[in-house]
This record gives structure tokens, sequence and C-alpha cells, in this order.
């Protein structure tokens, strides 16, 4: 076994496991830091990608009754369906509110069947955004998927007929 040489394991020596004496000071400290930095911003620019990519898949596409009637969404997709609670078509059987969509700048209207919490701002003219699916003619929301938009304070008030 030769005696070792040099300054000691306090400056790079280390023993190897046949008793020999060899350099190794390891990696550089300034590479190593380039590397954890390269790690860490690969790691939030995926975790970043993750989450733009999930929240625009898990959004729900709005449509107004004009386009319902139009081009029916694909079976069995969910979509929300936005417009103003047609004058005079609510109807309350128990627990099921039936009312009709329009257009907020025309006629088309769908019907739609609904169940759940009703807004206490809810009522005719009011403009709603219920999700749901399109069954044969009638929209079947999802439970307590109602939402009702309050006007605005800044809007020119209608003027009655």
């Amino acid at each position: 076994m030769k005696a070792q040489t040099g300054a000691g394991p306090r400056h790079g020596w280390h023993k190897q496991p046949d008793g020999e004496a060899c350099d190794n000071p390891g990696m550089d400290p300034a590479r190593k830091r380039t590397i954890r930095l390269v790690f860490a911003l690969s790691a939030v620019l995926l975790l970043a990608t993750a989450l733009i990519w999930t929240s625009f898949n898990a959004a729900t596409e709005a449509r107004t009754p004009s386009q319902v009637l139009e081009q029916p969404a694909e079976p069995g997709r969910s979509y929300e369906l936005t417009g103003k609670v047609v004058e005079g078509s609510i109807e309350r059987d128990g627990e099921a509110l039936r009312f009709a969509v329009r257009d907020r700048v025309g006629s088309a209207s769908v019907p739609v069947s609904y169940s759940g919490v009703v807004p206490d701002p809810f009522r005719e003219g009011r403009e709603v955004i219920v999700s749901g699916a399109l069954a044969e003619d009638t929209f079947v929301a999802e439970r307590d998927s109602l939402v009702t938009k309050c006007p605005s304070k800044f809007t020119n008030a209608e003027e009655p007929a």
C-alpha cells in the first residue's frame, strides 16, 4: 500500500478501495447550480403548460339558442346555454322548473328543463347561463347550474313599449 501524498482529503484527495490515492475534485459548483436551475425552470415550464392545457380543455362552450338550433351539439356533450328568459315561459312543477331562453337580440328560443336552486334575481327577461345538454328539442340543465346575470347599472334602461 502506498502512502498518501498531497495535502489530504480536505484538498480533493480521496482513497480508492484498493488503497490508492486519486484526485477527484467532484463537480464544479457553478456547473452544479446551472444544472439545478435548468431542472427547476424545466419543471416550472412543464407545470405551467399542464395548467394551461387543462384550463382550456375543461372550459365548456357557451352557445346561444340560435346556435343550438342551427348546429346541435355532439350527443352527450355538455355546454352552456346563454340568453334571456322568454316572457311568460316560466312554469314551476314541484322542484322542476321549465322556461325558455331566447337570443339577446333575436327571437330564436329553446325550452329548458331545470331542477335545483333558483337564484333570487331569476325572472322573465333576465339574462341567464345554464349548463347541460340538448335532449331532443329541450335543453336539459344540470342540477344547480343556473346562473342569473344581473343587469348593469351602466347600460341604458329599456323603454316600455
